[in-house]
């Protein structure tokens, strides 16, 4: 795996030609949430949740890689909470999870980047409570949905840069 700036990550996969799509991820300490890009890497989709443990990481890296050739993904959006003024637990568990992955060595030749994830598990969940799930249900929805916030924001991001540096 192989880290890239966030803008560096687009301009890569815009000269590759590929239709590659990009897979946002919310890291939390028991779960992870994944988004999907459409193939003009302009619209963020969830996808599913998996399960995150430190003795599974090999079968999280197994199931990317499947999701890699299905949905011809070219590079990961990572959240991180960037907090300048501290180091959060929150942060902690994203680098451990990278650093993990990155061990295993089953995702060589991807790349990926960090996206700030600022209160996208809190918007998600102020639009969540009313529905009045399933407490499993609604951890499901919202860490789907706070990787959709995330894979949003960077492309979001990404396109409008993209459009501004763009000749007329």
């Amino acid at each position: 795996m192989k880290y890239m700036k966030p803008i560096a990550l687009f301009n890569d996969l815009m000269k590759s030609k590929s239709n590659g799509r990009l897979l946002g991820l919310d890291v939390g300490d028991k779960y992870v949430g994944l988004a999907i890009s459409d193939r003009h890497n302009k619209i963020a989709s969830p996808l599913s949740v998996l399960l995150r443990k430190k003795s599974n990481i090999d079968l999280v890296a197994t199931d990317f890689q499947s999701l890699i050739s299905e949905l011809s993904l070219a590079g990961f959006v990572v959240g991180y909470p960037f907090d300048r003024q501290r180091s959060t637990p929150d942060a902690l568990h994203v680098k451990l999870f990278i650093d993990d992955l990155r061990k295993i060595g089953k995702l060589e030749g991807l790349k990926y980047t960090f996206w700030d994830e600022c209160f996208t598990s809190k918007n998600v969940e102020l639009l969540v409570q009313p529905l009045d799930l399933h407490p499993v249900e609604a951890k499901t929805i919202m860490d789907k949905f706070a990787a959709v916030g995330i894979l949003q924001g960077y492309l979001d991001y990404v396109n409008r840069k993209l459009k501004l540096e763009a000749p007329e």
